[in-house]
Formats: C-alpha cells, sequence, structure tokens
C-alpha cells in the first residue's frame, strides 16, 4: 500500500505563526532557539490503484481490523499491489506450485552421481523411428477384422481397424489375407470381400498396392489349390472384378499375359479365364453379378424353387449330409420357415410312409444341428395348419396324413406347445353301427406303401 503524509489545517497554523515569530525576532531567536514542536504525522493507506488524496479536517483514524497487517503484498510503496515472489513466498514454500516443471535441471559434471551417458545430459538427439511390422504379423491381426466384417458387413469399421496398425509399406499385405480368406468362404463373403476392396481403395492401399498383392496370389496359386481346388477361377473372377470396380487397371492383365510364359499352370488359367471375362460383351455389366445372387437378396419365388429341388434331390439321392449342406447354402435364415411348410406339405401330399420317415428324418436333423431354431420350426408347423382348409381340397385325407406324420416328428423332436394345441381334435370312431347287427367295422386305412 502507499503511505501518504497529510497534516491537518490546525498543524498548518501553529506552523506559521512560529515562523512568523522567527522572522520578526531576528538576532533574539538566534540567541534563544526555540526548538519547533512538529506533531506527529497520521499515515493514510490506500491500494495503489486509487488516487491519493489527502485527510482534511481532524485527522482520519486507522480502522481496528487491519486486513493488511499480514498482507504479503508489498509495503515500500513502489509495488503494484501484487503478492511477493509472484505467490512463492513464505515459510516453508520451494516455489509457485508448477515451477518444477519449469526448470531446466543441467546436470553436474563433477557430480559423483553424474551419468556420461544418460539421455538428459543435453548431448542426444531424438528421432521419430517407424517400425515396419512384419508381414506375418499383419496378416494375424488382419484375420480377425476381416472375419469380423463378415459378419456385420461394415468396411468403415474395418478400415478403422486396419489403419491402427497398418503402414503404407505393407498396405499390400491386408489386400492378399482378404482374398485369400475369401478363397475359403462362400459366394457370398467373395461378394463382401470384393466390396471391401472397392471401399478400402485409395483409403488404405493403393491400385500398386492390389496389382502387387494380386501378383503375389498369382505366384502362390500352386499352393492355394491344394487347399481350394477351385482357387484359380475364384482368383480370375476377383482379378476381373477388381478391374471392373476401377480398383485395378486393365493393363495389369496385358501385362501378366506378356510374361505368361513365366508363371505357373494355374496362373496361365487364372489370367486367361480374366481376360476372357473383361473381353466379354458387357462384360464389365456382367462382372457385378460374378459371384452370383445370394442371401436375401434373391425373390421369394426363386427361393422357393431352390428347396422344392433340394427337398426332391434329398428324396432321390437320400444323402442327409448334402442336403445340410444345401441348407446351409441357402443363406436365408430368416426363411427357414418356408423350409419346414414345404417339407410338410410335401409329406402330406405324398401319402407314403417311407417319404414320411425320410422327412421327418431331414425334420430332426436341422433340429438338433440347429439349422434351424424352434422359432422357424413352429412357424412352419403353424403355416400349414392355417392352409388346411386350402390342402384338403386336393389331398382329402391331409388331416390324417398331418396327424400321423406329426406323431413322428414328436417321437423324434421336440415341437412348440402352440402347435400341439392347434392340431385338430379327432373324432368319436364308430366301432359298432346300428343297422349291421353289431358287426365291427374296419376302419384301417389302405395305404401305398
Amino acid at each position: 500500500m502507499e503511505v501518504d503524509r497529510v497534516a491537518s489545517d490546525s498543524e498548518n497554523v501553529a506552523v506559521d505563526e512560529k515562523l512568523v515569530e522567527v522572522e520578526a525576532a531576528g538576532d533574539a531567536t538566534a540567541s534563544q532557539p526555540e526548538k519547533l514542536r512538529r506533531r506527529s504525522k497520521k499515515y493514510v493507506r490506500s491500494n495503489s490503484k486509487e488516487t491519493a488524496t489527502p485527510v482534511t479536517g481532524v485527522a482520519a483514524s486507522l480502522p481496528k481490523y487491519r486486513n493488511w497487517k499480514n498482507s504479503r503484498r508489498s509495503r515500500n510503496g513502489h509495488g503494484r499491489g501484487l503478492p511477493k515472489k509472484g505467490g512463492a513466498g513464505g515459510k516453508g514454500v520451494w516455489g509457485a506450485p508448477g515451477s518444477e516443471l519449469l526448470e531446466e535441471y543441467v546436470e553436474d559434471a563433477n557430480d559423483p552421481n553424474y551419468d556420461s551417458e544418460a539421455v538428459i545430459n543435453g548431448d542426444v538427439e531424438f528421432k521419430q523411428v517407424i517400425v515396419e511390422a512384419d508381414p506375418e504379423e499383419i496378416a494375424r491381426k488382419s484375420e480377425p477384422v476381416i472375419l469380423e466384417y463378415f459378419e456385420h458387413g461394415d468396411t468403415n469399421a474395418a478400415a478403422e481397424d486396419f489403419l491402427e496398425y497398418l503402414t503404407a509399406m505393407r498396405s499390400h499385405v491386408v489386400c492378399e489375407t482378404i482374398i485369400e480368406i475369401a478363397l475359403e468362404h462362400k459366394p457370398s463373403h467373395c461378394e463382401m470381400a470384393s466390396v471391401l476392396i472397392s471401399d478400402l481403395y485409395g483409403r488404405v492401399f493403393s491400385a500398386k498396392d492390389i496389382g502387387y498383392a494380386f501378383g503375389r496370389l498369382l505366384d502362390k496359386l500352386p499352393d492355394l489349390v491344394l487347399d481350394t481346388p477351385d482357387a484359380a477361377v475364384l482368383l480370375s473372377n476377383f482379378i476381373a472384378r477388381c478391374v471392373a470396380d476401377d480398383c485395378l487397371p486393365p493393363k495389369f492383365v496385358q501385362t501378366q499375359m506378356d510374361r505368361s510364359q513365366e508363371l505357373n499352370t494355374h496362373a496361365r488359367q487364372a489370367i486367361h479365364r480374366a481376360e476372357t471375362l473383361l473381353s466379354m460383351k458387357q462384360g464389365l455389366v456382367r462382372l457385378d453379378n460374378i459371384w452370383g445372387v445370394g442371401g436375401g437378396i434373391r425373390p421369394v419365388k426363386s427361393l422357393i424353387r431352390q428347396i422344392q429341388l433340394l427337398l426332391k434331390e434329398y428324396l432321390t439321392s437320400g444323402d442327409l449330409v448334402e442336403a445340410m449342406r444345401c441348407v446351409r447354402d441357402l443363406e436365408v435364415p430368416h426363411f427357414h420357415h418356408e423350409l419346414i411348410y414345404e417339407t410338410v406339405l410335401l409329406a402330406v401330399e405324398a401319402i407314403n410312409s417311407t417319404v414320411e420317415e425320410q422327412l421327418c428324418t431331414f425334420l430332426a436333423e436341422l433340429r438338433r444341428s440347429v439349422i434351424v431354431t424352434p422359432d422357424q420350426m413352429d412357424r412352419g408347423f403353424l403355416r400349414v395348419l392355417e392352409d388346411m382348409s386350402d390342402i384338403v381340397l386336393d389331398v382329402p385325407l391331409a388331416y390324417i396324413m398331418l396327424d400321423r406324420f406329426v406323431e413322428r416328428c414328436q417321437s423324434r423332436f421336440r415341437l412348440g406347445a402352440n402347435v400341439l394345441e392347434r392340431m385338430p381334435t379327432r373324432g368319436r370312431k364308430r366301432f359298432v353301427s346300428e343297422g349291421d347287427g353289431g358287426m365291427i367295422k374296419d376302419h384301417a386305412l389302405k395305404l401305398r406303401e
């Protein structure tokens, strides 16, 4: 705080009178000196930012509660009103909080603990070094990402996962791994792999990386054929599809054709087939469906037709394993109730115990292997019950056949309670008629065996 010395009006008057007496007395004042008695001055403390004003009248007394007494601000009258030492002063204080981070610690060479090889001496320069991962490690990290992509189909999520560990020098390894994994999966997964390569083009790898990956795959084709016999055909489809998607320049195929003498037999077959696909009339348009239309994209009528052919082929061959594989290849788990519907309908219309047994075994295997869920199984049977009014017009014994087939299936696997509740109840059988003289009637149904 700034200190101002202010005298009251009475003090000023007393001083003036004494000065006049001194001038009038002249030498007398010198012989008898009179001490000027000055009264104590009052100090008024104010902030440095405020303008100092003299106190007039009676001297103003200081407040009893002096907040400034223990203040750390400067008291010499020249400060700016800020704490001393930047707030770092005081007993037991080593500095302002965080000041230890701002100070540069310099090692003393004469210190007994001085380490001449320490990195903090200032004579060591750090440079960023990007370590390239091994191709085997990148392939190992890429495999779970690709398999997860086959489940959700989100290319953006797959791209973000690849960019976490991938560098520009190893981008071709990802493209190569995508195709190798797709060769071991279904055509629908090959379609997804082609879409993934198209979406990652320009973001994760370039056309040069894709061409280099295909070149390595052509060289490894003899080994790939051992695991996937039709690897040459599938690889040619991938090459043609990448050219159609503008991910690979057309000159790649021509370049490989020029050096066909250096390629192995399977590689030459793949390149020749790719060239044939690209040279077809409207070939680029047809290449969009080179992997076929699978899953739920197909029309409903086409799916129903394939299901009917599947059941007829199974009844003819009796190969249950092949039938299960064909059901999986349909890739329509949401449409399995149609498969159950067609199976039950075929059993009702056949009126043959052998056919019923085969179809019952087919349904039991679907249930055991969890290819068809219990909900889809019950929905298929309920659809048959809803259409029985129309089915009985073509098959008069439809209710009897359905009842027998449901009993046969119930003995092999368990149906839902809603199906059993909606099954039609049997009427009362009349063993003795009133007009036949007590003769017991034979109600045994003659069926074609």
